[in-house]
């Protein structure tokens, strides 16, 4: 019989110190948001990336947060929504209102990826729109909208 590890075993065990090694950096991340919840004064990113070097999975590989860095997420802008009927929503032409669900003077959503992050103000740079952070939502708010 072969004493190697076969390499399904390999990358099954590379999988999971990866998934250990992510888990103590999420729950760094958790950890940060919950402090700047609260009005502590939040840790630097680099201090994020030690503290979950040197937790429970200190011996294992080194966290490399740079490779999240160039992960690409879906930031969108949402005015307001509204609900109607399939038969109103065939019936609108051009020049037909759809009236949403939010006042002309409350901020707009920032989604990633669908997820509320921050809400602010709709601004205008070089004849294109943008959007001044207003707030930030924090970590219990987005855990209440998942419930």
């Amino acid at each position: 019989m072969n004493d190697k590890p076969s390499s399904d075993t390999q990358e099954s065990v590379s999988a999971d110190e990866a998934g250990d090694e992510h888990a103590d950096l999420k729950q760094a991340v958790i950890d940060r948001q919950q402090a700047s919840a609260e009005g502590e004064k939040a840790a630097p990113l680099q201090d994020l990336q030690e503290d979950a070097r040197s937790g429970p999975n200190a011996g294992g590989s080194e966290i490399n947060i740079d490779a999240l860095m160039d992960v690409s997420v879906t930031l969108s802008v949402e005015i307001g929504r509204t609900r109607m009927p399939i038969k109103q929503l065939v019936s609108l032409n051009r020049g037909s209102v759809v009236e949403l669900d939010r006042e002309v003077d409350q901020p707009l959503d920032l989604l990633v990826n669908g997820t509320l992050i921050a809400r602010g103000e709709v601004v205008v740079m070089d004849g294109q729109f943008g959007l001044r952070l207003v707030d930030i939502v924090s970590q219990s708010e987005r855990l209440q909208k998942l419930k």
